[in-house]
């Protein structure tokens, strides 16, 4: 493998990424070993401490395991990786193509918030069931200024990830919308026939509010599954 010495900003990130990147890509396969922490800093023109902050970051992610004194082996990222490492490749488009993480992360906010809107439904106390009805009067005041209704739309799902007592759903949904939603910054316009389904948003609410579980699923897949049925146009792809 042949890296590139690295600009001198931030160093360590540099050789992070591009070792990321070689672990992924499949350049080095499970069970292989990373060359040595001097070979590596020559490779990349950087010194020492630059290169064993990489590797920390990298074991961090579970995509190597650095074993005190000894050598690095490459793990299985299908395996040992989380949701962190697709937060790091939203910015390598040439590894995971970003439009296809896009759709992945859609997919499972999709699965999750069916199942959140469910169990809120069934779970939620009186409070948190008007504070989901009071949120979609609010967002559906914002309408049709989808930029202001995409940010609306993130505080109403949290309400209804909250409501529905699933802790691993919430940590799920913070890493979804970290930054920006789906790891890539999704343009609303992809998201139009969502964003604007007003009425869609009030009868998941009404759902909710009664606590008819099955309804809200129902509401909540026609929601969130219309962007993965709208295609990226010319111009409005996902970007990093």
């Amino acid at each position: 493998m042949t890296f590139v010495p690295v600009p001198r900003g931030s160093v360590s990130d540099h050789v992070f990424a591009q070792l990321r990147d070689a672990v992924v890509s499949g350049a080095y396969r499970p069970g292989d070993t990373l060359p040595g922490e001097r070979e590596l800093a020559a490779a990349f023109a950087v010194n020492r401490h630059a290169v064993r902050e990489a590797l920390r970051r990298l074991q961090q992610l579970g995509l190597v395991r650095v074993s005190q004194g000894g050598a690095t082996r490459v793990l299985d990222w299908r395996v040992h990786a989380g949701l962190d490492l697709a937060l790091s490749l939203v910015r390598s488009g040439d590894v995971l193509p970003v439009d296809t993480l896009v759709r992945d992360m859609l997919e499972m906010r999709a699965c999750i918030g069916v199942d959140a809107a469910r169990l809120c439904a069934e779970r939620a106390d009186a409070a948190t069931r008007d504070t989901v009805t009071r949120a979609v009067e609010e967002y559906a005041a914002l309408a049709p200024d989808l930029p202001r209704m995409a940010e609306a739309n993130i505080t109403l799902w949290r309400h209804v990830v909250r409501g529905c007592g699933n802790t691993a759903y919430l940590l799920g949904f913070n890493s979804l919308v970290a930054g920006a939603l789906a790891v890539g910054e999704v343009p609303p316009q992809r998201r139009a026939a969502e964003l604007l389904d007003v009425a869609g948003h009030r009868r998941l609410a009404a759902a909710i509010a009664a606590g008819r579980g099955d309804d809200a699923a129902r509401q909540a897949r026609s929601l969130l599954t219309a962007a993965l049925a709208a295609p990226a146009a010319p111009g409005q792809e996902c970007r990093a």
